[in-house]
Formats: structure tokens, sequence, C-alpha cells
């Protein structure tokens, strides 16, 4: 199910209130979509668990099982920022930049609804994690 962008009106401001229903629709859609996998992938894990024993190809199947394990912790770290974006809808933070408190933008969230920085922001902290990873 995928969403129309979002077109405000000339004199919409920011973030109204049919904007902020806008990406909650989305939030939760998406939130559905993941426990929906999150799910499956927990069963997945757990009929593998219940098979590995008698199993001859045991290197494949921990590849598979080591990438759901990834995907699981993958899909709850999702979770968590949709959760996050959802109470920032509540508390009227949502679309604002955390670090400078600019406007994140309709485009930007669009593409990345649980986007939490502005893209200058997001950009120079993934600098910074670039040079201090470069310094291990």
């Amino acid at each position: 199910m995928s969403f129309a962008p979002y077109q405000p009106t000339k004199d919409e401001e920011y973030m109204s209130d049919k904007q902020l229903a806008h990406f909650k629709a989305i939030l939760l859609n998406w939130k559905s979509e993941l426990l929906v996998e999150a799910e499956r992938t927990k069963d997945y894990i757990n009929e593998e668990t219940e098979a590995m024993a008698d199993i001859n190809d045991r290197a494949t199947q921990e590849e598979e099982f080591a990438l759901a394990l990834r995907t699981r912790d993958r899909e709850r770290k999702l979770v968590r920022k949709i959760d996050k974006s959802l109470a920032e809808i509540e508390t009227g933070d949502y679309g604002f930049c955390e670090t400078c408190g600019t406007e994140i933008g309709l485009r930007r969230l669009e593409a990345r609804p649980t986007a939490t920085q502005c893209i200058d922001c997001k950009t120079m902290s993934e600098m910074k994690e670039k040079q201090n990873h470069g310094h291990h």
C-alpha cells in the first residue's frame, strides 16, 4: 500500500493537522507491515531452531538464521523509530530537526518518515561518524 505524496495547499502551514494525519497514517501503516514481517521472521526463526538438529547443510542454515536475526533486529529498531515519530506527532515535535530545530521538509519526510534531522544536520553527523570510524 503506497501513499500519494502530500500536496500542501498554497497557504498551508508546515506540519498542519492534515500533514500530521498524513504522516501518522504512513507511520501506522508501516508499523503494522513491520509487525507482520516480524511475526513471520519470528516464526521462521522458531521453525528453523526446531529443524536445525537434523540438517546436513548447517552452514547455509546458520547464514540464513543469522540473516533472520539481523532482520528481526532491524525490524525492532525501525518499530522503535516509528513509535518515536508517532510520539513526536502527538507532542508537536514531528517534522522539525532535533539538532537545529528547522523544518525537515515534506519531501524528506515522505522519503523517510522517521527522519529526525534536517538534511544538513544529518550530513554533518554522518561526516562526523565517518571521521570517527576512520580513527579506529
